[in-house]
């Protein structure tokens, strides 16, 4: 056990160095380029902090462990979503531009609107599962979200309002690779010894993906939005969250369902309502306190209500 907790923490350090990396990176790429941090942070952060759950859904939907694909993802989703953007409004204020709030926050609402629709089936009387279909349905809105981030790097020059270093091309992807090396292999260190940690007490596979492999999977989004925060790049902060919420049920679940088809427990789509309402929420705070920012009250709302949601999970398990 002191093997597996002492593991774990070096995992957690390399989380925290790799977002540290990716950040100052992709930051600067940004600036090079002549694109906005928000572009980078809804494509190359977004990718690179969801590499987690992707490897991490590979490997449990080709091992026949549904619970932990659909567990991991809508769980993911909701720490990022209640946790992160929780924390790093906390810690200063969340400005986001209009394309945001009118953009990308309806579009991962509208991902998770799809997620409840194909996973329940609600058009036909198959049974509850993700199929390979659903899985090239889930792959195409992916790549039409793509196709928007990429119209929008070359419409949306990036502003000059935060200064930035100046770094070689070598020494940018440099940070950006070793970044990335370093959230992917720290948070597999952290989930598999987490795991291992929460199977010696018995607990769920449902229960696990919900919590401890999302919080784990997501702990890269939480390192690169909080130093992001911390340094005021604001867009790669919450461009990251929503990125990464698209990405995973788009991507990840996409890419999980082609490798085998998803049975799916309806006990899960309480977890989905929790997720619809944190957006719609998010979007709602637009337009509350100061217009087109996170305040801080509202992410105390966040925060609150993932603790409420966190009890309710674990009282259903006593």
């Amino acid at each position: 056990m002191i093997i597996q907790v002492l593991v774990l923490v070096f995992g957690l350090v390399l989380l925290v160095k790799g977002a540290d990396w990716l950040v100052d990176g992709a930051s600067v790429l940004a600036k090079k380029n002549n694109v906005s941090d928000l572009a980078i942070g809804l494509t190359i952060v977004a990718f690179g902090t969801s590499a987690p759950e992707l490897v991490v859904n590979s490997i449990a939907s080709a091992g026949g462990s549904p619970d932990i694909v659909f567990g991991n993802v809508i769980g993911s989703n909701n720490f990022n979503l209640f946790i992160i953007l929780g924390i790093a409004g906390l810690i200063v204020p969340l400005s986001v531009q209009s394309s945001t709030v009118w953009k990308e926050i309806p579009f991962s609402l509208f991902a998770a609107i799809v997620l409840l629709v194909l996973a329940n089936n609600l058009f036909s009387d198959n049974a509850a599962s993700l199929s390979w279909v659903d899985g090239i349905i889930l792959l195409a809105l992916f790549t039409i979200f793509l196709y928007y981030v990429f119209t929008q790097l070359k419409s949306d020059p990036s502003a000059d309002s935060v200064p930035q270093k100046d770094y070689s091309n070598k020494k940018i992807w440099g940070f950006i690779l070793f970044g990335l090396a370093g959230l992917v292999i720290g948070g597999k260190l952290v989930v598999d010894n987490a795991v291992a940690m929460a199977q010696s007490l018995g607990v769920s596979e449902k229960i696990i993906g919900l919590t401890i492999i999302a919080a784990g999977t997501s702990l890269p989004e939480l390192a690169t939005s909080v130093v992001a925060s911390l340094r005021k790049n604001n867009d790669i902060a919450i461009g990251n969250i929503i990125g990464s919420n698209i990405f995973n049920i788009f991507l990840i679940l996409g890419v999980s369902s082609l490798i085998s088809p998803l049975e799916y427990k309806i006990d899960f789509n309480t977890d989905i309502y929790i997720l619809l309402g944190g957006t719609a929420f998010l979007f709602i705070a637009m337009f509350t306190g100061k217009r087109k920012s996170l305040d801080r009250w509202e992410a105390s709302i966040l925060l609150l209500t993932y603790l409420a949601y966190t009890v309710y999970l674990i009282s259903k398990e006593i």
